[in-house]
């Protein structure tokens, strides 16, 4: 088909209907570019490959960690061109064809997730439990006590029976040889006399005084060294002597006296042989046999001092452990 001359007339029904395809043409030109605005729009290339983050997830974004976007390609399928002899139906079928096409095209692209190189991935496997170690059990050592340090004072009364015994006899022997002097006592009653002694209140009260005194002393001097006992045995004699003044007294007896009577034999037995007999053998009694209390102490201390040091010597040894 030739184009028509100048002057010649021409057919406007055919001229109408190629302008409106070429209308339509232009039509769907417009759309596809509308399409890849909007696939620019949800893609921007000019992000410099960023894809846009939330602002609650922008902190945890590592910046040297960012994923060029992936170029998606054009899915249009090529459409076949039509008979040029029916410009509308091409227009019409090119439409169709073109908006199909532009109504699959992805709108947006989804950025797929990109692991960290440098974050390592663990695999959880199955849980196992996790086995405690065995606690040590504490071991308890009983500590050793401390040593009790031992007394003299049970060994100080033993003995002083024995001294009490003593001065018993030394004081009967002492009556009746001043009995034997006055002529009251011969050989031939002075067993008959020693044992009337013997039920009488003046011999047993002196004696029993001493035992007393005697005990109390040791008592208080307990592992004391034998000075102490040569110092203060006066008192014990003292006490003997107060010992035969009560006895005097008991032996009257002091209940059925007056009280004049009762001072007037205490005075008379004031300055006695019997009397000043009981003071000397007291004190020279308490001297000796305080010698052999003195004696024993002496040993118990020692006694004490290597409980002592063996108390110290296992506490800085420490606990030790015994196997059997």
């Amino acid at each position: 088909m030739s184009d028509p001359k100048y002057g010649d007339p021409v057919d406007e029904t055919h001229t109408d209907d190629a302008a409106h395809g070429d209308d339509v043409v232009g039509r769907v030109n417009e759309s596809l570019a509308e399409a890849e605005a909007a696939s620019r729009d949800a893609v921007d290339p000019s992000a410099a490959g960023e894809y846009p983050v939330a602002p609650e997830h922008a902190d945890n974004v590592d910046h040297a960690d960012r994923v060029e976007p992936v170029a998606t390609p054009d899915r249009r399928e090529p459409v076949a061109a039509e008979p040029a002899d029916d410009p509308l139906y091409r227009g019409d079928d090119l439409s169709l064809e073109y908006s199909a096409g532009a109504a699959s095209a992805p709108a947006t692209v989804a950025a797929a997730p990109v692991a960290d190189a440098r974050t390592e991935v663990v695999t959880p496997s199955e849980p196992v439990a996790p086995v405690a170690a065995p606690a040590p059990q504490p071991i308890f050592v009983q500590a050793p006590e401390a040593p009790r340090p031992r007394g003299n004072r049970a060994a100080a009364g033993l003995i002083g029976l024995l001294a009490a015994l003593t001065f018993g006899v030394l004081y009967l022997a002492a009556a009746l040889g001043f009995r034997a002097i006055a002529g009251d006592v011969t050989g031939a009653n002075v067993g008959t006399e020693a044992l009337a002694a013997l039920t009488t209140w003046w011999f047993w009260v002196p004696v029993v005084v001493f035992f007393i005194s005697f005990w109390s002393l040791g008592a208080i001097i307990n592992r004391g060294r034998w000075a102490h006992w040569v110092i203060f045995g006066l008192l014990v004699g003292v006490a003997s002597y107060g010992g035969h003044l009560l006895g005097q007294l008991f032996q009257a007896p002091f209940w059925s006296l007056t009280a004049r009577e009762g001072a007037e034999l205490v005075e008379g037995q004031l300055l006695a042989p019997l009397a000043i007999a009981a003071l000397v053998i007291g004190r020279e009694i308490t001297i000796w046999f305080g010698a052999w209390v003195a004696s024993r102490g002496a040993r118990v201390t020692e006694i004490n001092n290597e409980a002592q040091r063996e108390y110290e010597r296992t506490l800085e040894a420490g606990p030790r452990l015994h196997q059997s």
